[in-house]
């Protein structure tokens, strides 16, 4: 019964590990360009900073300074993520104390009221980020199939369970079709310096 008990708190911990990375992570979305090998571009875009690099090793990246530029799903991810990741370190720490093999924690049955509320606070963690991860891969899916977005769709990537490459088609009002277009200026070689 210790054995299982191990593997499960390694397991939640590793998890809770897992939860860190993916929240400190900038490859939340990654935008490439690339017209030939030495002009590719790479824009990442993470929950905290953007940062862009390209083929001949420059990278630059560029924190999100304030609250209220930052747009509405990426805070609610913000926000469904450091709860997660809350909720995993008191889950791992209800799990550390609910386990036979350690001294704190009280009787065996104040125990395995701990290691029950460990594993239901690592089920909300769970929910948490997967809540979190999915309204951000939404956003992204939404505003590739949405014709009418007018951001430049070339490269699109969600560096989760699913992978969207885009076309090279963008949206120009008023003249009711679609045009094929060059790399768009906001993002030449000083777009993050």
């Amino acid at each position: 019964m210790s054995g299982a008990q191990i593997s499960a708190l390694v397991c939640g911990v590793g998890g809770f590990g897992a939860l860190v990375a993916a929240t400190t992570s900038n490859e939340w979305k990654v935008t490439t360009r690339a017209s030939s090998v030495i002009t590719a571009t790479w824009v990442y875009q993470g929950l905290w900073m953007n940062c862009a690099g390209n083929a001949l090793g420059s990278f630059h990246c560029r924190p999100h300074f304030t609250i209220f530029r930052v747009e509405g799903y990426i805070q609610a991810c913000r926000g469904l993520m450091i709860a997660a990741v809350s909720l995993g370190f008191f889950g791992s720490i209800f799990a550390l104390f609910g386990m036979k093999c350690t001294k704190v924690g009280g009787s065996d049955k104040a125990k395995a009221k701990l290691a029950c509320l460990a594993g239901i606070v690592f089920i909300l963690s769970g929910l948490c980020s997967m809540t979190g991860c999915s309204l951000y891969a939404n956003k992204i899916t939404t505003e590739f199939f949405d014709p009418l977005f007018m951001e430049q769709k070339m490269g699109y990537t969600y560096n989760g369970p699913t992978s969207v490459t885009s076309s090279r088609t963008k949206y120009h009002g008023g003249e009711g079709d679609f045009k094929s277009t060059g790399p768009s200026k906001q993002f030449d070689k000083n777009a993050y310096v």
